[in-house]
Formats: structure tokens, C-alpha cells, sequence
């Protein structure tokens, strides 16, 4: 299992526009219908830190998820924007959990 976490900060006025990929490219991940990644979206309380956290079954299903056309389009967008924080990826490494699944 690969997990990572990416957080990044877009200017205020990108907020929307960003919420807007990020729900396109979710979209196209669902109908994916796959229980070999999940993906997950948060932001932080001033809504402009964006925080994604994706867990893949192996290095194969996630470079297919992350070519995903919607996403590498988010991710275009995204950098393009003028970001306040820039995205910092981190590799999360599972020590314990309350559930199996």
C-alpha cells in the first residue's frame, strides 16, 4: 500500500475555481469504481490549504490514477494559479489503525 499526502495553499480568489477540478477530476475517479486506490480531498479552516491524502494498492494503479486527464489538468490549473503555499508531498507510512479495512 502507497499513501501520501499533499497540502498546498491557493490565493483566495482560486478557491472556487480549485474546488471546481478537484470535483471533476473526483468525479472521473468514482467512475473509475476500483478498490485499489482511495482518494480524499480536505481543506483546512481558511479553506485556502488544500490537503490530499491518497492511499494506492501499488506503484501500478497509481500511476493510472494520477494520469487520470481531469487530474493532470487540476494540476495544471492548480500551479498555475500563483500558489501562497506550494504543494510539499510526503510519503505516510501505516503504523497502526482502528480497522482493517
Amino acid at each position: 500500500m502507497i499513501t501520501v499526502k499533499v497540502t498546498y495553499g491557493v490565493k483566495k480568489e482560486f478557491v472556487s475555481k480549485n474546488k471546481e477540478n478537484i470535483t471533476i477530476f473526483m468525479a472521473d475517479f468514482k467512475a473509475m469504481n476500483s478498490r485499489d486506490f482511495k482518494y480524499n480531498v480536505y481543506t483546512l479552516d481558511d479553506e485556502t490549504a488544500f490537503v490530499h491524502i491518497s492511499e494506492y494498492a501499488n506503484e501500478q494503479v497509481q500511476k493510472k490514477v494520477l494520469s487520470t486527464p481531469s487530474f493532470v489538468e487540476f494540476q495544471r490549473q492548480r500551479d498555475a494559479s500563483g500558489l501562497i503555499k506550494a504543494h510539499h508531498i510526503e510519503v505516510l507510512h501505516s503504523f497502526a489503525a482502528s480497522s482493517d479495512a
